[in-house]
């Protein structure tokens, strides 16, 4: 879905206001206190992309006929074996009971942005609880995986290239807006985590991590997009470590799912996933990044709520299994890397 573009002056302002901003004075995103460990410091991972990342997948829907349309997150609850991977998501009578105080989430895109627990409501349409995007299932892997409080922050525009709107400084010419907006959001939200989150003790953060799902805009644009992915993601990996001061900051990165999923075989697309996975597998990323196939997770249209094939069809037990495979990934890397910094 085409959304109209943020405009470039707008984050470039943002990201002066917050540079100057007396909460953020070291420009780093590493928080130290003297206070015993706890809840904190929060662990904190950086959710970036276009509208996939923002979270299409579909809660619940029904069909004219009053039916649970097939593909929704409500229709894989009701299958008794992938039912089971959501239980901790509703109470004993079925109801959705999602929220975990132990994870929140701060989430930006072209819509306006919203804060608070992790939950239903940081979909592409924020608020409406109809949707929910990786960030739920990553949250869940993360919030089990920690002691920590989890702070997610999904810095996220629809309808975005890397070969420009994301466009990292390494890689010459203009920088792209939406990297400078992602840096000035992410700082925003560090330098005043008390007024964002009231419950926040104030005894630091921690950068523990970086996930991208991404390649659509680049896919449409073979002459460009296409050739320069792979060179654009290793520069996006590298500046975003070093302008954050996290040199081996943990990465996952998210193939590219469309269109259609395992059954694609657009050349393009094709090659984008290629750039990503080879991007990944550098050796100067060992250890720390890691690639995460995606397209066995996307359903046919028949057995999802809607015919967006370049939004995975809509389908919840798709977007459900994508985030939790980042959430995977992400704990791998945190276990073999104890110290991201």
């Amino acid at each position: 879905m085409k959304r109209q573009f943020v405009k470039a002056a707008r984050a470039a302002a943002v990201l002066i206001a917050m540079l100057a901003s007396s909460n953020f004075a070291q420009g780093a995103v590493a928080g130290k206190s003297p206070k015993p460990p706890g809840k904190s410091p929060i662990k904190v991972f950086i959710l970036a992309g276009q509208s996939n990342m923002q979270g299409q997948g579909i809660v619940e829907a029904k069909d004219e006929a009053g039916k649970e349309k097939p593909g929704t997150l409500r229709a894989m609850l009701g299958d008794p074996t992938k039912g089971r991977l959501l239980k901790s998501w509703v109470d004993a009578n079925g109801n959705w009971n999602e929220k975990r105080d132990d994870v929140w989430v701060w989430d930006a895109n072209e819509l306006g942005n919203r804060h608070g627990v992790v939950e239903f409501g940081y979909g592409w349409d924020l608020g409406s609880r109809e949707w929910f995007g990786p960030e739920m299932p990553f949250g869940y892997v993360m919030g089990n995986h920690y002691k920590n409080q989890v702070l997610i922050i999904k810095t996220v525009w629809g309808g975005k290239d890397l070969c420009k709107d994301f466009r990292p400084p390494s890689s010459g010419g203009t920088v792209g807006p939406f990297y400078t907006e992602m840096l000035a959001t992410v700082r925003m939200v560090l330098g005043d985590l008390k007024k964002q989150f009231p419950n926040y003790d104030e005894s630091g953060y921690e950068l523990a991590g970086f996930v991208w799902w991404h390649g659509w805009n680049d896919f449409c644009n073979p002459k460009v997009g296409v050739p320069e992915y792979k060179q654009n993601l290793r520069n996006l990996i590298k500046n975003v470590r070093r302008d954050f001061q996290v040199p081996k900051l943990p990465v996952v990165i998210g193939e590219f799912t469309g269109p259609w999923g395992a059954d694609c075989q657009e050349p393009a697309a094709m090659a984008i996933r290629r750039a990503q996975k080879e991007a990944a597998a550098m050796p100067e990323f060992a250890g720390s990044v890691k690639f995460v196939e995606t397209h066995n997770f996307v359903r046919a249209e028949k057995d999802s709520p809607t015919g967006e094939g370049y939004h995975e069809f809509k389908n919840g037990e798709t977007y459900f299994l994508v985030g939790n495979a980042f959430g995977e990934a992400m704990k791998t890397l945190l276990d073999s890397q104890k110290d991201p910094k």
